[in-house]
């Protein structure tokens, strides 16, 4: 499991050019069964994704391929998560729930 924060830089200002196709990558990372969350970091600090069924060089191009990265609008930073205590309701992201 992997939480992916995406900081804005001081190219902030350009998100706009950017979004609908932000969005649209968004749209395909859970299309893919990759992303089961995806918020702001408050306040206005970028974004945040959690992210299973990947591993870390495929996230990693993955995230590189984000409109918003690409661009420069934000940084990225990855972070891998061993679960080892999880609620049952967040079983699947174990990876041992069906």
């Amino acid at each position: 499991m992997f939480l992916v924060l995406l900081k804005f830089s001081d190219n902030k200002g350009q998100a706009s050019l950017h979004m609908e196709q932000h969005n649209a990558w968004i749209r395909r990372g859970f299309d893919e069964g990759v992303f089961v969350l995806v918020g702001s970091l408050k306040p206005h600090g970028g974004g945040g994704i959690l992210a299973h069924r990947t591993t870390m060089e495929e996230l990693r191009d993955r995230v590189n391929g984000d409109p918003f990265v690409a661009a420069g609008v934000v940084s990225a930073e990855l972070l891998e998560i061993a679960p080892s205590r999880v609620d049952e309701r967040l079983g699947f992201l174990r990876g041992d729930a069906p």
